[in-house]
């Protein structure tokens, strides 16, 4: 995710940046997690291991600060040096939560741990409210500037990510964050993990909650702590799947209510004549029909679970399909091999393939396959378990193994090497979003957890 003189281009989950639109880790967390991990290195030889594997480096990547963090988001070749996205760790939780081993709780408790102690040690705030990433290792930035920080800042002190603009707070990160917090609840009976995902829960709708036409919450504030107009399918999805949890595990019918709240707006993004879910509203009234991104067919299908809307995962594997191959003239794919999979929007079908996504950024190839949103749609199918889903969600995750196996070569975090056949890259080749970002070969936190979701059958949104 390059951008023009080097500098990383800022991708979806960090639009609300500056200028741009008490956790204690148990004594056996970390330090568990790592020597189980080690322990199994060297017989790790499934794509599933191998893949949890390059989640636990992520992790360790800069051992020397302490052991409050949380895993770098992409290897240092994206150019984002040590950001760690909520997002990413989230996923990284549930993904480790999935594995369903003593060393896999014990490194999602310690990413926990990790999102509570950023919850309790703003620099700024006391409201709950986590940033967009943060900064997990030293670095010098691009102006030459020197962050000597891991994690937790001098100060103690969360690390929140400026150098980028990761300031600011959105909702659906804030859900999915409270998602995995409500998650570890219910694994480790722990109840600081449903504190800190009710502390999630109400900032959400302290901050969010709108009463125009359209309904739902809004998403989120900027590094300025101005509210955002902006209202998305995706973001509500993830609260139908978060408001759900809360109300079943609290009991309280509050949850209730407000998971209505979001799931209404959500059924008011279904286009019935075309079978697929609309990306959401800039102003609370008009309903955006372009682009058609892929996460709202396929998340709304894991929170909601219901045949009326089922067809938009049809729509998806569809519509967005592509299959990209060495011979494209924008692929970077090697010699000899092919992906198959989604891309991420219904612009992204459309990119001009004769220029950079941004300066200084490699041209897209219209083929490009988002790993991420794959694992997304095998996930669904499977969950779905139509006739024909499954065998179809198993080429799907055969395309993402094979990309284990054999794309992003030599990339490293924090100057570190990283295994051999670990960890999925974003994208196939260079796409274009759509949505003024593009994604590009780079081994990634997200895109591995997704797979792992996936290969384990596992639904994050699921009440």
């Amino acid at each position: 995710m390059t951008g023009s003189q080097g500098r990383p281009a800022f991708d979806r989950r960090a639009l609300i940046g500056t200028g741009l639109g008490a956790a204690v880790l148990l004594a056996a967390g970390p330090g568990t997690a790592r020597a189980a991990d080690r322990a199994s290195a060297s017989s790790a030889s499934s794509a599933p291991e191998r893949a949890q594997d390059f989640l636990g480096a992520a992790m360790d990547a800069y051992p020397e600060h302490g052991p409050i963090r949380l895993a770098q988001s992409y290897t240092d070749q994206a150019g984002l040096f040590s950001t760690a996205f909520t997002y990413d760790n989230a996923l990284a939780v549930l993904a480790h939560l999935a594995r369903g081993t003593r060393a896999g709780t014990a490194r999602a408790t310690a990413l926990g741990d990790a999102l509570l102690y950023a919850q309790a040690n703003d620099p700024d705030h006391t409201d709950g409210r986590l940033r967009q990433a943060y900064n997990v290792g030293p670095y010098t930035f691009y102006d030459g500037v020197r962050q000597p920080d891991g994690f937790v800042r001098a100060d103690g002190k969360a690390n929140v990510g400026a150098q980028f603009g990761f300031t600011g707070t959105a909702v659906g990160d804030m859900a999915w964050a409270g998602v995995a917090l409500a998650a570890l609840a219910r694994r480790t009976g722990q109840r600081r993990f449903l504190a800190g995902a009710v502390r999630i829960g109400e900032w959400i709708d302290r901050t969010g909650r709108t009463d125009e036409p359209l309904g739902g919450f809004k998403f989120g504030v900027d590094g300025a702590n101005q509210r955002l107009p902006f209202t998305s399918t995706e973001h509500n999805t993830d609260l139908i799947g978060l408001f759900g949890q809360l109300a079943r595990l609290t009991g309280d019918r509050v949850w209730q209510e407000r998971r209505a709240v979001a799931g209404a707006f959500v059924r008011r993004m279904w286009e019935p004549d075309g079978g697929f879910f609309y990306t959401g509203t800039n102003d609370g009234v008009t309903v955006n029909r372009s682009p058609i991104p892929e996460d709202t067919q396929t998340w709304t299908h894991l929170a909601l679970n219901s045949s009326a809307y089922a067809r938009s995962l049809d729509w998806a594997a569809t519509e967005l399909a592509v299959l990209d191959t060495a011979g494209r003239p924008n692929s970077t794919v090697p010699a000899g091999q092919s992906y198959e999979g989604v891309t991420f929007s219904s612009a992204s079908l459309l990119a001009d393939e004769s220029a950079p996504i941004a300066a200084g950024q490699p041209k897209p190839d219209r083929n490009g396959v988002w790993f991420e949103g794959t694992a997304h749609l095998a996930l669904a199918l499977r969950h779905r378990h139509a006739p024909g889903d499954e065998k179809r969600a198993r080429r799907l995750i055969a395309s993402m193994e094979r990309a284990q196996d054999l794309l992003g070569a030599g990339q490293t975090f924090g100057g570190r090497a990283v295994a051999a056949r670990s960890g999925i890259v974003s994208a196939s080749s260079p796409l274009d979003t759509g949505f003024g970002f593009g994604y590009y070969p780079y081994r990634h936190t997200g895109a591995t957890a997704w797979y792992l979701l996936a290969a384990a059958r596992s639904n994050p949104l699921a009440v």
